[in-house]
């Protein structure tokens, strides 16, 4: 079996299959920054764009958008790459007994309403273990609103600047 597989491999090389090439590396050396670009890669988005196009694999403003919405919660994974935030657990001063965990899904590369989603968790505890409860679906829009509108204040941001 293992014969027969290396013949059918060394077969496509004859025909005249090959690999793509690799991309091209783009040059950093026109960057002003002194970190090459990568910190403007990662996160500044490209200005003929709006951020579409950035080094991350989602839309940089509602990647940023989400940080800034979230940033009073601790934070347990953050993949730009994959655009997936997952904060860990925070009980509110007001509400000790209680704890939320969010996970936020950047889903593309455009701005678009339907591009981030939002699964919110809830544990309640009363005088015993932690246990699940019950999260209102206004909690979840609530959440994707400000973070949408967070994205736009950046994105004009983004545009009066330049």
């Amino acid at each position: 079996m293992a014969v027969a597989f290396a013949l059918l491999l060394n077969g496509c090389e004859s025909l005249g299959v090959v690999p793509d090439p690799p991309p091209p590396t783009e040059d950093r050396t026109a960057s002003s920054s002194d970190n090459g670009g990568l910190i403007e890669t990662l996160f500044g988005g490209d200005s003929n764009t709006g951020g579409a196009q950035s080094g991350i694999a989602v839309n940089s403003f509602l990647w940023r958008a989400s940080l800034d919405t979230i940033s009073f919660m601790p934070l347990n994974s953050a993949d730009p790459f994959g655009g997936v935030i997952i904060t860990d657990w925070y009980s509110p001063p007001e509400t000790p007994r209680e704890r939320v965990k969010l996970n936020i899904y950047i889903l593309g590369r455009e701005l678009r309403a339907d591009g981030i989603r939002v699964s919110v968790f809830r544990q309640t505890s009363a005088n015993r273990p932690w246990q699940e409860a019950k999260v209102d679906p206004k909690t979840v829009r609530d959440i994707e609103n400000a973070i949408l509108k967070r994205a736009r204040e950046l994105r004009i941001a983004n545009f009066s600047a330049q």
